[in-house]
């Protein structure tokens, strides 16, 4: 198992880019640095500029590269697909021009990936994490937000030889256990492969390690989260949106909540999995003074323990 830990701007409270409270990306990636991460994340569409000359004299001054791009947005709305394509054809652009990150021996596909979560329904934001309340899509829908993932997914493959990876997220229309393996029914692996994230797994009723381990043949991407077990059973008795449940601390450094590191290591060799896993920590992004010290916290954590 060979594994490269990278970073995301999440973990400085980076996930809305029109937040006004946002630290500005230059300091994100000097402090991912200065944690030790040798690649990170693009972030949400808007947050990095698409500006190739600038971001670039950032990553070379801070000895990063980047590992993903992500398109965090509605996949469901079809009047929201020519947005959708523009992102892809920015992103990409983008993440293709800049020198790439490494590769390691064994890795499905070369990074830089192109991470698509459903994002901006409200009635499933309130019941992340609440299988038994959230409402489904209807067949047709789905089956729309399907076609959708494999247009984007050919698009940033054809026009730019980027991979799309499809990432299960709390809040989103893709989240839950039902909706996963309809997923992996509707979108083969040859047109885009699957991101899990142990704290989104978690945080919606399902086990982290049993899904890396039975995923194992489609999984092209790793995210690693903790979850505050108190500040989660709290939540959970809550009508709340799911980034303001990470604003109240749900999310912790690695290591210092539920999820087993030492088992999901174990599964990670098992599977043999080889490549990239992103370390993410959600927070308000008024709490960003503390990011440094967590992610760091999290880094020497997965460093202890044999990762």
């Amino acid at each position: 198992m060979t594994i490269k830990i990278a970073g995301a701007p999440c973990s400085w409270g980076v996930d809305d880019p029109k937040n006004p409270y946002l630290p500005p990306w230059e300091r994100v990636l000097q402090e991912a640095s200065q944690a030790g991460y040798k690649g990170i994340e693009l972030g949400p569409y808007g947050y990095i500029p698409m500006d190739i000359k600038r971001v670039q004299s950032e990553l070379s001054k801070n000895n990063l590269s980047i590992i993903a791009g992500t398109i965090f947005d509605d996949l469901v709305r079809e009047s929201n697909m020519e947005n959708l394509l523009h992102q892809v054809d920015d992103i990409c652009s983008l993440i293709t021009k800049l020198p790439p990150s490494s590769q390691e021996n064994g890795q499905h596909f070369s990074t830089p990936y192109l991470v698509l979560i459903d994002w901006g329904h409200e009635e499933r934001d309130y019941n992340a994490g609440h299988p038994d309340k959230a409402k489904r899509l209807s067949a047709l829908d789905w089956n729309n937000m399907m076609a959708h993932i494999r247009t984007l997914a050919e698009r940033a493959w054809t026009k730019y030889g980027v991979r799309s990876v499809i990432h299960p997220h709390a809040g989103g229309y893709i989240e839950f256990e039902d909706e996963i393996k309809k997923l992996l029914q509707d979108i083969p692996y040859d047109t885009a492969g699957l991101c899990l994230d142990t704290g989104h797994l978690y945080y919606s009723k399902m086990d982290p390690v049993q899904w890396l381990r039975d995923c194992a043949d489609r999984l092209d991407y790793v995210h690693f989260k903790d979850i505050d077990l108190d500040i989660y059973q709290q939540v959970m008795g809550e009508h709340i949106r799911f980034f303001d449940a990470c604003g109240k601390g749900v999310m912790c450094p690695i290591g210092q909540g539920i999820i087993d590191y030492d088992s999901i290591n174990r599964t990670l060799k098992e599977i043999n999995y080889h490549g990239y896993i992103t370390i993410e920590q959600e927070r308000d992004p008024r709490n960003s003074d503390t990011s440094l010290r967590d992610v760091s916290q999290s880094i020497a954590y997965l460093k202890s323990v044999g990762y």
